[in-house]
């Protein structure tokens, strides 16, 4: 089975943490949905045709094409590699986006899943990180896609904000829960170079939260899971059996393909970017010589970053596949590696699996 990523670079404005590729150039959006199809036919081999079990639209902002652009997409995607096997067919949206009749054309579609970004219920932070949805319409956008019908909505959360409180923190956490949604994503703030808010912090305009702040990820875990909702991977919580298959696949070494500006490919063997350019990406495509960059991974980084992956996850790392995949060589070396963690408990094995 494979993945594909497809990279929707288009925003309507950007929000002061994210260092993700966007753009608000959506004039050259149509020029970049025939060079988005054409790059989905130039690369068919790349999976050597693997089944195709999830899609995935994230961005940027997905949620700012329209009916006949997903349906150009989806139309490409059927034609080269067939969707009878994908079962997880996922869209990011951003919560204003999703009116009433967003929501509706959404449904005619072959989305089942749909991950919004809501990251606070805050009213004051929600304005400091330039978002353009407030706590009363992320609310409104899950009740609009229940009465549609969608059985599969993650939501995402982002702890560690400016000024925030353990009392705020727990709020959100309330409400994120009260949404009885299928699977929450939290992530620890980080300041990326480069990034708005990156150059506030280093103005003094906002500070960093201390490090105490970590207790937070103690009360998502404690909230999360008196709530029903396994821990199955550091910073995803679903509920039983609804874990993100697409997010998975990454986390277990499953090949995918990335279409789209600064989108990565993975297929056990090379890793692949593209340009992160939206006019450098369409006029490579259009030439024909796609913009991009390849690391040819050996067997010690393939080593090295399925342990990387699997520890973040309640499956762990398995020392059977480890050899199967690695030889008896590095599966010792694991096994030397890890003994320290097992005295300290700081890791513990089930069967033959390392789990943290």
């Amino acid at each position: 089975m494979a993945g594909i990523y497809i990279h929707i670079p288009f925003c309507k404005t950007r929000c002061i943490y994210c260092d993700f590729y966007s753009t608000t150039r959506s004039e050259l959006k149509q020029q970049y949905i025939r060079a988005l199809c054409t790059e989905l036919k130039t690369r068919k081999g790349y999976l050597k045709e693997e089944p195709i079990e999830t899609i995935y639209f994230g961005g940027g902002t997905p949620s700012q094409l329209a009916h006949e652009d997903f349906e150009q997409i989806f139309r490409t995607i059927k034609e080269v590699y067939g969707t009878e096997h994908a079962e997880e067919i996922t869209l990011e949206a951003n919560p204003d986006d999703l009116t009433e009749e967003y929501v509706s054309m959404l449904r005619t579609l072959p989305f089942n899943r749909i991950s919004m970004g809501i990251q606070t219920f805050d009213a004051p932070t929600l304005k400091l990180l330039n978002r353009r949805h407030n706590a009363a319409q992320a609310i409104a956008a899950i009740h609009r896609l229940r009465q549609a019908g969608f059985r599969n909505i993650s939501i995402d959360l982002i702890y560690g904000l400016p000024d925030e409180t353990d009392q705020r923190w727990e709020r959100d956490l309330q409400q994120a829960v009260g949404l009885d949604v299928e699977h929450i994503s939290a992530y620890h703030l980080t300041y990326e170079k480069g990034t708005r808010i990156y150059e506030m912090l280093q103005s003094h305009r906002i500070s960093e939260v201390d490090e105490e702040s970590s207790v937070r990820f103690s009360a998502l875990m404690d909230t999360l899971g008196a709530a029903g909702y396994e821990h199955y991977e550091i910073s995803n919580f679903c509920k039983p059996g609804m874990y993100s298959r697409h997010n998975t696949a990454y986390w277990k070494g499953i090949p995918y393909l990335g279409c789209g500006p600064s989108a990565h490919s993975f297929n056990a063997e090379t890793r692949e970017w593209n340009t992160a350019s939206l006019e450098g990406y369409i006029k490579s495509i259009e030439e024909g010589q796609r913009s991009s960059e390849t690391e040819i991974l050996d067997k010690v980084t393939r080593y090295n970053e399925y342990i990387m992956t699997s520890l973040r996850t309640m499956w762990g790392v398995s020392l059977t596949y480890t050899e199967e995949a690695f030889g008896t060589e590095l599966r010792q070396y694991c096994t030397k590696m890890a003994a320290p963690y097992l005295q300290s408990h700081k890791l513990e094995m089930q069967a033959d699996r390392l789990h943290l």
